[in-house]
């Protein structure tokens, strides 16, 4: 699969972080479906759009979380998604180590970084 098609949801509550990243992924080639910085609209985006991969960040706006957003989508379908987050505590870094969770960048990201777990995890998917 070449960078052009494929198609990446990004859940961030941040707007300025999501367009920058959003940028970002299109200046890599890579093709933005959405952005959503809740559950309930990653959640509908997801089904809409049916995206390659997930950009998830784990701290959204509303109640539910990034990580129990990823669940509730993994529950109604496989997808790869690569968890974001300026939160490094051991106890975050293990819940979000959950079925489906391809990756997990750290913010402020670095481009090449983000590349890499971006390809690492769709090939795992693909495989």
């Amino acid at each position: 699969m070449n960078t052009k098609s494929i198609k990446i949801l990004i859940v961030e509550d941040e707007i300025i972080l999501a367009k920058n990243l959003e940028d970002t992924l299109i200046e890599m080639g890579y093709q933005v479906v959405g952005i959503s910085d809740n559950a309930m609209k990653a959640i509908m985006m997801f089904f809409l759009h049916e995206p390659d991969l997930i950009l998830m960040d784990i701290h959204l706006k509303g109640e539910v979380d990034g990580i129990q957003t990823a669940e509730k989508i993994l529950e109604q379908k496989a997808v790869p998604i690569v968890f974001l987050t300026a939160n490094q505590d051991p106890a975050t870094f293990q819940r979000a180590k959950i079925e489906g969770a391809f990756g997990y960048i750290l913010k402020p990201f670095q481009e090449r970084e983000m590349q890499i777990v971006i390809d690492i995890a769709i090939s795992q998917f693909e495989e």
